[in-house]
């Protein structure tokens, strides 16, 4: 999968946030566009992590791991360095060859898959993978965690028969929607993005009319209105974009959905059909959450800093009224609630009003103070940090905190009894 940057834009807030909330950094001696993900922000990342290898899983792929480098000639034969080599780190020589960095995970993926042979019966091939990339950006065009020069991409490709294509595309855009809805993105608009007749590509006419009938039959099947774009498509097939609005109300491109019947020739795939014979398999390429850079990027931006309680590095505060008569129940809850699985942290010291505020700027979903009253009956005042609050039994609190972020949910529990 591509990533292409001709729909990126520079974004303002998030590089403030992501510092302000400590999820990450720069460091000059690591260098511009390489991010250093700090341990709140890796929390984060870790949340998405495994939010991508479900939905990997649950729509048939496998996972593998392939190297974040390989030789020149990898990428000589995708077709990847006659189009990308201005934008890859040069190549590095070992042993009298030459090794680069990847600027796209398919022609390994191409690799795994020629590594077995396959039947038609063995078809779809899905392999997943959230695999490193690199980009020699130039330094002025780099932005926070929007453009970097090392992607992490939430990466899928299937190799089907030809008659499988329509169907592997509707279950990749099915995919996105139930992905944008847990995460509460809204789709802009939909883009066929196809050849433009300036454009350098490869494969005949008939290839890429296959290929662009079908992502039209997938988004009809879907009932998806869509915009076509000559000019966009990648090198080696059309594609599907699901465009997006930032923090600012740019455009950019989020997921994709790609059909190619290039990389398969040029590397010689097959599969052996029916009739015995050897048969060439098309190859879908799909990434549903994009690359973990842009797409937190992208979530911090949407709601200045807020992310849903599933994803925030701190889920719940403890706030003792007082740290001596009220710290060790505070420690005893956080410790009950951390054995689930939440992430929780006791604030003991200073005032509870600056408590709070402290809470609400470092956007901490939720907080449960305590004091004389709670210890008494066995509840807490719990809320956003900052708003009203509910008095409910501990029970209630752990309940829906944890319904809260099994659940994924984007609303934040009221946690009334």
């Amino acid at each position: 999968m591509d990533v292409d940057h001709a729909e990126d834009h520079a974004l303002s807030a998030h590089p403030a946030l992501g510092r302000r909330l400590d999820l990450f950094d720069t460091s000059p001696l690591v260098g511009p566009g390489l991010p250093l993900w700090l341990p709140a922000g890796a929390v984060v990342r870790a949340e998405l992590e495994r939010f991508a290898l479900e939905l990997s899983l649950a729509t048939g792929c496998r996972r593998v791991h392939t190297p974040v480098l390989a030789k020149r000639e990898l990428f000589e034969r995708s077709g990847h360095w006659r189009k990308f080599s201005a934008d890859m780190f040069p190549p590095v020589r070992v042993g009298g060859e030459e090794f680069v960095l990847r600027p796209a995970n398919c022609p390994h993926h191409a690799q795994v898959f020629a590594a077995r042979p396959h039947s038609h019966r063995d078809l779809p091939v899905r392999l997943a993978e959230l695999g490193s990339m690199f980009r020699s950006e130039l330094s002025g065009v780099l932005t926070g965690l929007s453009r970097v020069r090392q992607i992490t991409l939430d990466d899928a490709h299937s190799f089907c028969r030809p008659d499988q294509v329509v169907e592997e595309v509707v279950t990749a855009l099915r995919a996105v929607r139930h992905a944008y809805d847990v995460l509460g993105i809204r789709v802009h608009r939909y883009r066929l993005s196809v050849r433009g007749a300036a454009q350098a590509h490869l494969g005949d006419d008939a290839v890429w009319a296959s290929a662009e009938g079908a992502l039209r039959e997938a988004l009809a099947e879907l009932g998806v209105e869509h915009e076509e774009a000559a000019g966009e498509a990648a090198f080696y097939g059309p594609k599907v974009d699901v465009q997006v609005l930032d923090g600012r109300g740019r455009e950019e491109t989020l997921s994709t959905v790609q059909v190619d019947h290039v990389q398969p020739e040029r590397f010689g795939l097959t599969y052996t059909g029916a009739d015995g014979a050897a048969h060439r398999p098309v190859l879908v390429h799909r990434g549903l959450l994009s690359s973990m850079e842009r797409l937190t990027a992208l979530l911090l931006e949407a709601d200045d800093g807020w992310l849903a309680t599933w994803l925030s590095p701190v889920q719940l505060q403890v706030l003792p009224v007082s740290g001596e008569r009220h710290g060790a129940a505070a420690r005893a809850l956080a410790d009950r609630l951390s054995a689930d699985g939440l992430r929780v942290e006791v604030a003991a010291d200073g005032p509870l009003p600056r408590r709070v505020r402290a809470a609400r700027e470092r956007r901490v979903p939720h907080v449960a103070v305590l004091g004389d009253a709670e210890l008494a009956d066995g509840s807490v005042s719990a809320g956003a940090p900052g708003a009203a609050a509910a008095r409910v039994p501990v029970a209630v609190l752990h309940e829906g905190l944890l319904a809260e972020v099994r659940g994924r949910r984007r609303e934040r529990s009221g946690f009334s009894a």
